[in-house]
């Protein structure tokens, strides 16, 4: 089964989509199992290097606080064993290098490694992830080489297909993540219950699921 995910390094709800993939992938591993992790930048103007938090904050919401919007993530992350660390957050980054990051870590096998090292470095160690040395840093815990990523971040490759693959993905539909899509097959938005996963797995091994089809919601 192939699977390809549409997210931000910055989304909170991608964080908890990825601990529910993973537990419906141990309650039902499907066969011959790859995944690929694909870039969606929900703030796409983002100034490269950043924004204070307060002040993205305040554009947001209309206060420096987030008005209680993050009440529902934090009690679906301490669900998956998340403890998001929002308060410790002090800039909201620019995506664009972390997610270069990422299409790196493909050709060495350690997307999803390079992946889970970022939202721990972001959403619960408060690093700031646009910034390059501290990507290496968040990198090397992955198990990817210091001299070829520093290499690559200096450099401009991947910008273009970062972009790219975000124009794509809006112009497809999606506004919002994380999106899995399932075998080229079925479409699940949003992070829904391993128990939805499975049921998908079970559509798509059975030769129920159809092009395009919307995993409908419990």
């Amino acid at each position: 089964m192939i699977i390809d995910i549409i997210s931000d390094t910055i989304c909170p709800w991608c964080f908890v989509g990825k601990r529910r993939l993973e537990r419906a992938l141990s309650l039902a591993p499907p066969s011959d199992l790859e995944i690929t992790w694909h870039p969606f930048q929900l703030n796409p103007d983002m100034p490269a290097e950043g924004m204070d938090r307060r002040e993205y904050l305040r554009r947001k919401f209309g206060d420096s606080r987030g008005s209680g919007a993050y009440d529902a993530i934090r009690e679906a992350g301490s669900g998956e064993g998340i403890e998001f660390n929002f308060e410790g957050i002090v800039r909201t980054p620019n995506t664009i290098d972390s997610h270069r990051m990422i299409r790196f870590a493909l050709d060495y096998g350690l997307q999803d490694a390079a992946v889970e090292s970022l939202f721990n470095a972001y959403f619960i160690e408060a690093r700031d992830i646009s910034n390059r040395r501290e990507l290496l840093d968040v990198g090397a815990l992955a198990g990817l080489e210091r001299g070829p990523l520093a290499d690559y971040l200096e450099g401009e490759d991947g910008s273009a297909e970062v972009a790219n693959e975000n124009q794509m993905a809006r112009r497809t539909g999606i506004q919002g993540v994380p999106c899995f899509i399932l075998d080229r097959k079925y479409v699940i938005s949003g992070a829904q219950s391993p128990d939805l996963f499975v049921q998908a797995f079970e559509l798509i091994e059975r030769g129920d699921a159809s092009v395009g089809e919307e995993v409908p919601e419990h």
